[in-house]
């Protein structure tokens, strides 16, 4: 079943035509769609943009392919209010382009609201192959507000809206918006496959505050959270029992004590004891000293 971008409610082409389809360019309105040269100096990043730009093996590749033919595919701006341009779409291309030394890159300059720019950018974007799950929770929840803000959904199911477009289920959706709320911290352990999908949903629920609290001791104990150990934890801060001393108990389960054998000779212990003492005597004398030492008596 094909896709309709929510893009096409914001008076645009539909969005994929603007992303590879050459003949659908030539055929556009020129007062309309007129493609200009702009200074890359004047091109300025959107506001909350959550798709990284990195220099990995495809911006070289980008680069490359920049410095042969230059930039194919147009970007797309909005005029800002302090001058100049905002990138709706096109920040990997404007990299590229800088990174192959050019001065300006071509670009369609529309005039759409904050709601509408944020359609066409998230929708932009999610058709790259490689999306880290960070940037998809943002982007997700970025335009669930924009289209609850103005009402493109109709029924008012934004959701269900999401859901056609995007090929995913309202759930899947749904989850990725709830855990757009993590912190960076934890954020970073999604994307790193150190927590699972289930664990972060039940930590987003969290306050900013106490995920802070669950992150600290997350590397002081140095376990991560199960499924279970998480719900327990959202439950925890939704009935305001949520405290550095339950969390503890909580995440404790997960460690294991290491299995260790140790063993003393006995020549090196019986240059401590004389033979008046008895096995029980010495085992009670250094378990004496240890807890001593533990407790940082000299």
């Amino acid at each position: 079943m094909s896709k309709k971008s929510s893009a096409t409610k914001v008076k645009l082409t539909d969005v994929s035509s603007l992303f590879g389809n050459s003949e659908h360019i030539k055929d556009m309105d020129s007062t309309k769609e007129e493609i200009i040269d702009v200074s890359l100096s004047d091109l300025h990043e959107f506001a909350g943009h959550p798709f990284r730009v990195v220099d990995d093996e495809k911006m070289d590749e980008t680069v490359e392919s920049i410095k042969k033919y230059g930039v194919i595919v147009p970007g797309i701006v909005r005029p800002r209010i302090k001058g100049g341009y905002e990138i709706v779409s096109g920040h990997r291309r404007k990299h590229a382009s800088e990174l192959a030394g050019l001065k300006t890159m071509p670009v369609f300059i529309r005039n759409l609201t904050d709601d509408e720019a944020t359609i066409v950018m998230v929708d932009s974007n999610l058709q790259r192959e490689e999306i880290l799950p960070s940037e998809k929770a943002k982007a997700y929840a970025m335009k669930y507000d924009a289209l609850r803000h103005q009402g493109s959904s109709g029924d008012g199911d934004s959701l269900g809206l999401m859901s056609d477009e995007a090929g995913e289920s309202r759930s899947k959706i749904q989850r990725y918006i709830w855990i757009s709320r993590l912190n960076d911290d934890f954020l970073e352990l999604v994307d790193t496959k150190k927590l699972g999908m289930a664990q972060a949903v039940d930590i987003s629920f969290l306050t900013s505050d106490e995920q802070n609290i669950l992150y600290d001791l997350i590397w002081e104990l140095s376990v991560y959270p199960s499924m279970i150990q998480a719900a327990e934890i959202k439950a925890l801060s939704q009935s305001n029992k949520f405290d550095i001393m339950a969390i503890k108990a909580v995440l404790i389960g997960t460690i294991k004590p290491k299995k260790r054998n140790i063993t003393i000779k006995a020549d090196k212990i019986n240059t401590f004891f004389s033979d008046e003492y008895t096995e029980d005597d010495i085992t009670e004398i250094i378990l004496r000293l240890l807890e001593k030492w533990k407790s940082g008596e000299e």
